[in-house]
């Protein structure tokens, strides 16, 4: 699991995504999370069944946001919720016993929920300001140390992580992270796949004392 959460792409609602997708596959992404906030569920289902081939031709685990039903329905590897989506043990009833489910954690009481009731990795941030989620508030970063000190689950920081903001959380990351969430840093660049190898070598870097443990 926590291999596969090193360089965690989540998708956009622009066009050609599956292309840029693809892209960013190519150059490294270790996961990526389908969100697609204005979709109904039709072209969603459409879309998710589509991503969750292209993840299968590089063996990289596909993650939904927030439908469990899509999900189950496009047979994902795993499942995405935040605080406001449904709760943890009623997703569990509709993907079924063995989909992992991920679960969106700003505070210590939130984030040890999600581990009593099952869920296989935590979501942490917003680390920064996003203009991929404008009403995410940025947490602090003695927050995350508190968050990783009061589970065992693993921890991907999401929230306005760049190549510039990536400097800024390097020491964070060591101590608290198995992995970054990244939206427009790879999928709004010219050169989403030169923008996912970039990411992934750093990341490679920054990580590579948990190869150890």
């Amino acid at each position: 699991m926590r291999n596969h959460l090193a360089l965690y792409l989540v998708t956009d609602d622009q066009p050609d995504l599956l292309t840029r997708t693809e892209a960013a596959l190519e150059g490294g992404v270790t996961c990526v999370q389908l969100r697609l906030k204005q979709a109904d569920s039709g072209p969603f289902l459409h879309q998710a069944r589509a991503m969750a081939q292209l993840c299968r031709n590089y063996n990289v685990p596909f993650i939904v946001n927030d439908r469990a039903d899509i999900a189950h329905l496009s047979d994902a590897d795993m499942l995405h919720i935040g605080q406001s989506d449904l709760p943890l043990r009623e997703a569990r009833s509709i993907v079924g016993s063995d989909m992992p489910i991920g679960v969106s954690a700003a505070t210590v009481e939130e984030a040890k929920r999600a581990e009593e009731e099952g869920a296989a990795y935590l979501g942490v941030g917003s680390l920064f300001p996003t203009q991929s989620k404008v009403d995410a508030t940025p947490i602090d970063p003695e927050m995350v140390r508190k968050i990783r000190d009061s589970v065992s689950l693993p921890i991907v920081l999401i929230g306005g992580i760049n190549q510039s903001t990536l400097s800024d959380a390097e020491s964070l990351i060591r101590a608290t992270a198995d992995g970054i969430a990244i939206v427009s840093a790879i999928l709004s660049t010219p050169d989403p796949r030169e923008a996912a190898a970039s990411l992934r070598y750093r990341m490679d870097s920054l990580l590579s004392h948990r190869s150890l443990q």
